[in-house]
């Protein structure tokens, strides 16, 4: 880890965080929201859902999540990145908009409005404050604190994508804890959707285009997993469907994501 005064030399602003300590923050990151849940959790084994009520809510993830929101705002205020962290300059080409709109038109539209009528109002409301949450810790900690580490190291624009969203990948297996094996095929699915993110920050060059994105795009996962009786429902066949299409188009269009360079043939 560098101290201010090495930051400061290399020309950048704040301490410096090697990638290896941003693993160890990860780790306690995660180690905070996993800690809480165990300690403060609701038992909901004898529901279908993670959530059943409110109370089940608040206790395994709106304490747990707003734990490592501070924790990260706190290792943000320590680095002195909010400078960096809140924006982001490295354009993309103009489809590279079509990410974000494209997530945020398919998350209103495959929320589940009926199940979500049919829960108590606190419930409704703790869901969309768990999307807030989520939206904004993990966003803060993997685009925030994350791109910057290995952009700082060195890494071109594609490595630190790919790292960061592995990163963001990996960390969700912490939830094997409480989901066993389907965690690792989560954590697969997570990395590409850290990948969406990380071009939607750069599409909206601050991190609160990924923040309204992420947030939006959970609590219409949401929408169908709170209550007593969770319920499938089509709109998810919109975001797998989605969530498929853009990792084909990005495959194929990798190489047309940067900006054609003043200059440069075609």
């Amino acid at each position: 880890m560098l101290d201010r005064v090495e930051a400061e030399q290399d020309g950048r602003p704040g301490r410096g965080l090697s990638w290896p300590w941003f693993l160890v923050v990860v780790i306690v990151y995660a180690g905070i929201i996993q800690g809480l849940g165990l300690l403060i959790g609701v038992d909901s084994g004898d529901s279908d859902s993670a959530f059943p009520d409110a109370e089940a809510l608040v206790r395994n993830a709106l304490i747990p999540i707003g734990a490592s929101i501070v924790f990260a705002a706190g290792v943000v205020t320590w680095l002195g990145w909010w400078g960096e962290v809140l924006s982001y300059r490295a354009p993309v080409r103009r489809w590279v908009r079509w990410v974000p709109i494209s997530m945020i038109a398919v998350a209103v539209l495959g929320l589940n409005y009926g199940h979500l009528a049919d829960q108590s109002v606190s419930l409704v409301l703790c869901v969309l404050l768990l999307g807030l949450f989520v939206g904004v810790g993990e966003e803060l900690m993997f685009r925030g604190i994350g791109v910057h580490v290995f952009r700082r190291a060195g890494l071109t624009e594609g490595k630190v994508a790919l790292c960061s969203s592995l990163v963001f990948g990996l960390v969700h297996v912490s939830n094997a804890f409480g989901t066993g094996a389907q965690a690792v095929v989560q954590a697969l699915v997570v990395t590409t959707s850290g990948y969406f993110f990380y071009l939607c920050l750069r599409v909206g060059g601050a991190i609160w285009l990924p923040m309204l994105v992420h947030g939006l795009w959970d609590i219409s996962l949401f929408s169908s997993q709170v209550g007593d009786q969770p319920k499938a429902y089509l709109g998810m066949a919109l975001v797998i469907a989605l969530q498929v299409t853009l990792i084909v188009v990005l495959l194929v269009r990798r190489r047309t994501i940067e900006p054609v360079r003043a200059g440069a043939p075609g």
